[in-house]
């Protein structure tokens, strides 16, 4: 029991990244109507986000350390944040130590505006394209991208810590009542679920109660008939790319402690996003969600040493099992609208 309870807390970690860039993917593909491959590089600048608000938070200059000196007397120097300076030596390491959580402030608009500079100045040039175009442009452009991170940041991955308040692990046996530390699970990949959940939740509840949520589903079922009441839908649809992109942008930044940035981590999630997309079904929004956690769980079970020792690969294949058996089932996915992708 206790390897299933782990096995599941994996899944629903793995799930909660599928299912936000998943529901971004979603978002743009539901609204404009494109296939954008370059939806895992807004992922790894988010998570690049997070190493440069780590970065400058953490920036410092020397100072000499009172009453220390060397063995010809000269002032002992050390290195001292800035933060120390402007907010006390206390409060500054609290800040430093926090950089990934206040790296969400720092990454909601940037992750906007690089949406916004992405559909204003390139996506919309192929709205009626065909996908086959499109899936070109989008994953020519997640190549620029993380070419350009790439030169900046170097080759390796970067290390960013989650806060010390989470660096440990919770006696999950013990809080269920098993025998105390039977099932021990890092307090951040806890994190990562519930801050999912959040921002999932805040996503569906904006488009369900608010005059402008209903006003971009009303257009996505029918655009045409929305633009002749005299409204200006595409201005919504580009916020709704820069939210898409700022949803992705959120899962890299707090995704950062739990695997190190790398320039290429956008494409280790992007394929999987798009099965995932398609298996919850093109356009569906909570079919996206469902197969995100769905499939999370799936390769979390199949990861497990005696499933790996009786197939072995099993776990790198999982997924696309499940794809293929799910389509020729349900060709629309879980949950695919009528007439999506079937032209």
């Amino acid at each position: 029991m206790d390897q299933i309870i782990v096995q599941i807390l994996n899944g629903l970690d793995k799930g909660s990244a599928y299912a936000l860039i998943a529901l971004g993917l979603t978002l743009i593909f539901g609204t404009l109507g494109v296939v954008n491959f370059a939806h895992g590089a807004l992922f790894m600048l988010g998570s690049f986000c997070a190493v440069i608000m780590s970065r400058i938070l953490s920036a410092s200059h020397e100072v000499a350390v009172p009453g220390e000196t060397d063995f010809l007397g000269n002032p002992l120097t050390r290195d001292q944040p800035y933060v120390y300076d402007w907010f006390g030596e206390a409060a500054g390491a609290t800040i430093v130590d926090w950089a990934v959580p206040i790296s969400i402030l720092f990454a909601i608009p940037v992750m906007i505006g690089v949406g916004f500079i992405m559909e204003r100045g390139l996506i919309k040039h192929f709205y009626k394209r065909p996908h086959a175009d499109q899936i070109l442009v989008t994953f020519a452009l997640a190549i620029v991208l993380q070419e350009v991170v790439k030169y900046f940041f170097g080759a390796n991955p970067i290390q960013t810590p989650a806060p010390d308040a989470f660096a440990g692990s919770l006696d999950f046996g013990a809080w269920l009542g098993f025998e105390p530390r039977t099932i021990m699970y890092p307090y951040w990949r806890l994190v990562y679920f519930l801050f999912a959940g959040v921002i999932i939740a805040a996503v569906f509840g904006f488009l369900q109660f608010t005059t402008f949520g209903m006003v971009v589903r009303a257009g996505m079922a029918d655009r045409e008939t929305v633009g002749m009441l005299g409204i200006d839908i595409d201005k919504r649809f580009t916020f709704m790319f820069g939210l898409a992109a700022a949803v992705a942008g959120l899962a890299g930044v707090m995704y950062a402690p739990i695997v190190a940035p790398n320039y290429h981590m956008g494409m280790d999630f992007l394929v999987l996003s798009f099965v995932v997309v398609v298996v919850g079904g093109m356009g569906s929004l909570p079919g996206a969600v469902a197969a995100g956690f769905l499939l999370g769980i799936l390769e979390s079970f199949a990861s497990m040493p005696w499933m790996v020792d009786k197939l072995p690969g099993i776990n790198q294949i999982i997924i696309y099992l499940v794809a293929i058996v799910i389509l020729l089932t349900r060709p629309r996915g879980l949950m695919g609208r009528k007439g999506v992708m079937e032209d």
